[in-house]
């Protein structure tokens, strides 16, 4: 089998069942008829850039970057919803209250999203300064941080 299949399956392997070691993994291409050994499945792992997260039942399990990015962002969500205190828009400014001490790490998860039109962030203690690079973009950013609030 080809090398790019066998990965494409091993993503699909584990996107839809919760393997916690390379022996299972090696078991499920096994099962599926691939002729594969553990020290390529080891290999595929590192290829792949596979990474060990903690499931709902507390095990760890093999998930893509991406499955560990959605559950990154709805941490980050909830400590957005938690810390912030009231958003206003200015000008071509939002302006971020948030609780003492909060606003640095709330600047940072905002920053993580990558909203398009944020020139720059400046965070102190309590509030935060979003720049955006044109008054026309301000609504949409101010709504990009809202959603991140659901």
């Amino acid at each position: 089998m080809r090398k790019h299949i066998r990965q494409r399956l091993i993503l699909d392997l584990i996107n839809n069942y919760e393997i916690e070691t390379q022996e299972e993994l090696l078991q499920y291409l096994i099962n599926r008829g691939i002729n594969i050994t553990q020290a390529t499945v080891s290999r595929d792992i590192k290829e792949l850039k596979l990474i060990k997260v903690q499931g709902t039942d507390g095990k760890y399990k093999y998930a893509t970057m991406d499955n560990e990015n959605v559950g990154i962002n709805r941490r980050l969500s909830e400590t957005l919803k938690y810390f912030i205190v009231s958003i206003e828009k200015t000008g071509n400014l939002i302006v971020i209250n948030t609780i003492c001490d909060a606003a640095k790490i709330c600047a940072k998860a905002i920053k993580r999203n990558n909203i398009e039109g944020i020139l720059g962030i400046i965070a102190g203690e309590d509030t935060i300064f979003i720049a955006i690079k044109d008054t026309d973009m301000v609504n949409c950013v101010l709504e990009e941080i809202k959603n991140l609030l659901k």
